[in-house]
């Protein structure tokens, strides 16, 4: 189902969007968080598409080709990597296996970061469906953003072209932009699962903790807005990040729509109970998927690491 809805909107052009830094960065936005309200598990993969056509454009690749669908698969842990190496006739091949790549059964291209001989991190253009390239059987347990498809993905000699300069994916100002990508179908995603709570503020079942429960949800979906509308206002005035502050705004609006994303989720289940979640199955299924998405975030992790950049502007 995940893969049949991304490639309809593939292929009616509904991942046409403006790029990162253009002038049209919060329209770009609000078309994500409008995807990820009609199925934040197929946005999730959206946006990862769209972000690789944002990179390859920033980092001079070749654009990708009407129809392909392509993954961004960046994450290393510490017992599995990917090593790039370049063999006698200049090309390059990677070995090894990535784990958490979203799309591995479905994605018919992907960017993957892989190691370098002298230890940097390279990027590079992978076709999926070569034979080189083989997704793992999945070890997803949960419920939730089960349909992303999410696995490891062993390479063993997969040619592979480099995009960009060592090192340059991680050190470019649209990597930032690319986080609040995500924070934007965090956003699309808080909206749905609170939806169950906005329609029983007009009941005759509505009472005064029921409504409490809305103003909050209500004000911190606004506070989302608001945050993903100021930071696409300071990044299309300053797209080459000239002021070094690309890092802190990524981090201010991911933990603001963070925020967002748990005040949906928890107290649209404390003012309903338990119906929605057990008798309603589309809306358990938004929940689980959201409450696994914003897992991208590295919660105090990323507080810490907040609390750095906003002491260091002042």
């Amino acid at each position: 189902m995940t893969a049949g809805l991304v490639q309809h909107w593939l292929d009616s052009g509904r991942l046409e969007l403006p790029l990162p830094a253009s002038g049209r960065t919060a329209e770009r936005w609000q078309r994500l968080a409008r995807l990820a309200e009609e199925d934040v598990v197929a946005a999730r993969i959206a946006e990862a598409h769209v972000d690789a056509v944002a990179i390859l454009h920033e980092l001079g690749g070749k654009p990708p080709d009407s129809g392909q669908l392509w993954g961004v698969w960046s994450a290393e842990s510490c017992d599995a990597k990917v090593v790039a190496t370049e063999i006698s006739d200049g090309t390059t091949i990677l070995n090894g296996t990535k784990v958490w790549c979203s799309g591995a059964g479905f994605c018919s291209h992907a960017l993957v970061t892989a190691r370098l001989d002298d230890g940097r991190r390279g990027l590079f253009a992978v076709t999926v469906s070569e034979p080189a390239v083989k997704a793992l059987p999945t070890t997803w347990w949960n419920v939730g953003m089960a349909g992303s498809d999410t696995r490891a993905v062993q390479f063993t000699n997969a040619p592979a072209v480099a995009v960009g300069d060592p090192d340059e994916y991680f050190g470019r100002p649209g990597f930032w932009h690319g986080a609040i990508g995500v924070a934007a179908c965090w956003l699309g995603g808080a909206r749905r699962v609170a939806e169950p709570l906005y329609r029983c503020a007009t009941s005759e079942s509505a009472d005064a903790y029921s409504l409490a429960h809305l103003g909050a949800v209500d004000a911190a979906l606004a506070a989302g807005d608001a945050i993903l509308a100021a930071a696409a206002a300071q990044i299309d005035s300053d797209p080459f990040d000239r002021s070094d502050t690309a890092q802190l705004l990524a981090h201010r609006a991911r933990t603001v729509v963070e925020h967002a994303a748990d005040e949906a989720i928890t107290r649209t289940g404390r003012a309903l109970g338990p119906g929605p979640l057990c008798q309603d199955g589309r809306h358990a299924q938004r929940v689980a998927d959201l409450t696994i998405y914003i897992r991208q975030s590295h919660a105090e992790r990323d507080l810490a690491e907040l609390g750095r950049l906003a002491g260091r502007q002042r």
